[in-house]
Formats: structure tokens, sequence, C-alpha cells
């Protein structure tokens, strides 16, 4: 069994289109989708109909749900400022979907659980499979990260939402966790210029099961940034520019 997870596209159709070439000249039986598919990109009614295409299970994320609800789980993180240009642009996002792109995103579950075949499972959820909005990463404390999954060990665990591409092992198991990393808007938070904190290319995972091997790969795929600004530019989203001026380049 070969599954392709995806997470954190983010309205960012190019970069799911690039992600989706490149896996299919990979191979895989599934697509599964972490979460935060819509909400914040360009091109918000295309990656809908992309998804909708692809016909894969997809989590519902906290972006999305605000998208979609206007409630604010997780305001207190982030500064006024920000918020009234993130309502402006979720204003902008609604007013590009029709009412079948917001039935579709409405269907999207909390959770998502794919068989690997025998009585292997993986479990998809964004932040952690209680709460889209709760972030695990690579510096949560070890005693806090195996508390939060230890319900859930039984199962190959995938989530989303800190655009990381990361893995750890669950205690006492066999199993582990993996963040697939961001699609649409893959992050560097150890960049030292605060201006450039996004990578120019998609992230994604491929798990393979085969009997009793299992294989965790992670991949990147460069972005054309010439055709993601055109995008950008033509998609008239509220602080396009502002958003473009966040991506680096690597020499």
């Amino acid at each position: 069994m070969r599954i392709i997870v995806l997470s954190d596209v983010h309205g960012n159709c190019l970069a799911l289109e690039t992600v989706v070439e490149d896996a299919k000249k990979k191979g895989f039986d599934q697509i599964v989708c972490n979460g935060d598919m819509i909400q914040s990109g360009p091109q918000p009614h295309e990656t809908v109909q992309l998804l909708r295409e692809l016909k894969c299970p997809v989590v519902m994320g906290n972006s999305d749900a605000w998208l979609m609800t206007g409630i604010e789980t997780d305001a207190h993180l982030i500064s006024e400022e920000r918020r009234k240009k993130l309502d402006i642009v979720r204003e902008w996002s609604l007013s590009k979907l029709n009412d079948e792109d917001r039935a579709f995103i409405n269907s999207f579950q909390p959770t998502v659980i794919v068989e690997l075949g025998g009585d292997k499972h993986l479990l998809a959820f964004h932040g952690s499979p209680t709460s889209f909005d709760q972030a695990l990463l690579p510096s949560t404390p070890e005693d806090e990260f195996q508390e939060i999954l230890k319900p859930y060990a039984g199962h190959i665990l995938t989530g989303g939402h800190t655009h990381l591409q990361f893995t750890r092992r669950l205690r006492d198991s066999q199993n582990f966790f993996f963040n697939p990393g961001s699609v649409g808007v893959a992050v560097n938070p150890e960049h030292t210029n605060e201006q450039n904190l996004l990578d120019p290319w998609a992230e994604y995972a491929i798990l393979t099961v085969e009997k009793f091997n299992t294989r965790l790969e992670f991949v990147r795929v460069i972005l054309d940034m010439d055709k993601m600004t055109e995008v950008y530019r033509a998609s008239d989203r509220p602080f396009a520019d502002e958003m473009m001026d966040q991506y680096t380049s690597y020499k």
C-alpha cells in the first residue's frame, strides 16, 4: 500500500498540481489530506475543484473551519493587525466559492482512518487527534508529546498544522507520527530574515507499507515561482505582493 499524504495546501492550486504531477510519476494507491486545504491562497475555487477530482479523504483543518464559520479558535495567537488582514482575505476567499464548493469543504472530517493492509491503519488529523489547533512540533517535550498521542498509538499517525516535515516515534509502540509538511506554504522557521520565511517548494510525504516493511519518504518539489507570481497577481487576492515577498530563494 502506497499512500500520498498532503497537508496545508492553503488555496495554492499551482502547488497542489505540482505535487500531484510528481506523485503520479512515482505511483500511489491513495491520497490523504491532513487539512487546511482552501483558505488564504490565491486559488480557493480551483483547489476545491482539483480535490474533488482526486476523490481523496480530507481532514478539516483550523483555517478551513474558520473560513466556513468565522469562529476564531486561535485569535489569542494572532496580532490585531494580522487578524484584520486575515479577515479581508477570508471575505475574498468566500466570494470565490460557490454553494457546491462550500458544501464540499463542510464535508471535511475531524479525522480520517485509512486501512493499510493486515492490521495496520493510518490515522490522519490536522493538529492532534482531538484538536485541529493543537501544535505537535519537533520541540514538543517528550512526555507531553507521548501523552497526547498515547491513546492512538495503535495506528501510524499523521498530522499537519505546523508546516514542518518531521517524524517522531511513539513510545511502547512500533508505530510513529509524521508531518508531511506543507504543499502550499512551506515554512522555514530557522531563516534569519523575518521577511523571507517561506520556501520555494511544495512538500509532501509517501508512506509505503508492504507486509512487514514500512517506508516513509519526505519529498520537496521545486515550484515555478515566476508562474506563482503570475497566479497571485492575476487572482486579485488582497495583499498578494506582500505574500509573495515572504518567499526566499537559495543560491
